[in-house]
């Protein structure tokens, strides 16, 4: 038998600070139930000091890992815990390799866990990590011009380059983190100053021009804390869900703002649902593009859907990723 040295080994990159520390209250629990659960894993544990410290622990952890054979996957498994944030540092450390990424979510958001069908409870999250099930997701990998010279950055829920953008960067920098509320306040405050981007597409080599108000290339169902902006998103179809909102006065975007949280708002008009493989957005160059809530760079930014990019640790017995048409 293996003993725990020689076993898999398990790197739990961790954020303290999510959830207004949340993940550092309980990480002692977190990790005395996967050894309890584990005896034949190798527990590495890093407590991130600064975002830049938890990016440089899951690359690290993910060229440490060691290869499975014949195509199965790693032996060792990434795993994040904290917010969205981390998730996204986790999927674009894993993306396009064999090893695994395992999320615990501890933040207020937690938007790529709904997304993929992942427990947002914390029980049900370690379930998960011990079930050590994996199935392949797909991605969206984003190049273009994008911040700190980065050739490319993978995306698991959605790109955002118009006033959910803004809404999102400003919600990111809020001194009061609410997860969806913070979200949501922002985007009245942002909505009282916010004019129509003119847009510039290319969806699968076809070029449209026009005004939005956002124009959101997604992978995964939700944005913003739980707002779920593309419905019928399917991490496993190959393709990009486009969600477009045209120029709606201020008073009806109001309105529509709460029917986000259920996806109903796509029934109206003024919304537009487009399935793409690729799609090129250019906006005006001051332009910001975000990927799930993190900031990319600048617009023109090309946007690809990369089938089973991700190897992702799942529940045994979980529900569909697909979702349900509101």
């Amino acid at each position: 038998m293996l003993n725990r040295f020689d076993g898999p080994t398990i790197t739990l990159v961790v954020n303290p600070k999510a959830g207004r520390g949340r993940a550092g209250r309980v990480l002692p629990k977190v990790c005395s139930s996967l050894l309890a659960a584990l005896p034949d894993v190798h527990l590495r544990v890093h407590r991130a000091i600064s975002y830049d410290d938890a990016r440089l622990r899951t690359i690290q952890a993910v060229d440490a890992a060691r290869p499975g054979a014949d195509g199965e996957p790693s032996l060792d498994t990434l795993v994040v815990m904290g917010g969205d944030g981390m998730a996204h540092l986790g999927i674009n450390a894993c993306a396009s390799t064999d090893v695994p990424l395992g999320v615990i979510p501890a933040g207020t958001g937690n938007d790529f866990c709904r997304s993929a069908g992942l427990p947002v409870t914390l029980r049900g999250a370690v379930q998960t990590i011990v079930s050590r099930t994996v199935v392949s997701i797909d991605l969206n990998e984003v190049t273009g011009d994008l911040i700190d010279g980065a050739e490319r950055r993978w995306v698991g829920c959605s790109v955002c380059t118009g006033y959910e953008a803004v809404v999102s960067q400003g919600a990111s920098r809020s001194p009061i983190q609410l997860g969806g509320l913070t979200y949501g306040i922002t985007a009245l405050r942002e909505l009282a100053r916010f004019t129509p981007v003119s847009y510039e597409l290319e969806i699968d080599g076809g070029s449209r021009r026009l005004d939005a108000m956002f124009a959101t290339v997604c992978n995964g169902a939700y944005f913003g804390g739980g707002m779920k902006v593309a419905p019928h998103a399917d991490l496993t179809d190959g393709e990009l869900d486009l969600t477009i909102v045209h120029p709606v006065p201020r008073s009806l975007l109001l309105r529509l703002l709460p029917r986000m949280y259920d996806g109903s708002f796509t029934r109206h008009p003024a919304v537009e649902l487009v399935r793409a493989k690729h799609v090129r957005v250019r906006t005006h160059p001051s332009t910001i593009a975000d990927g799930d809530g993190e900031l990319l760079g600048h617009t023109p930014v090309d946007v690809r859907a990369v089938r089973g990019a991700l190897r992702l640790v799942v529940p045994a017995t979980r529900t569909p990723v697909r979702e349900v048409t509101p």
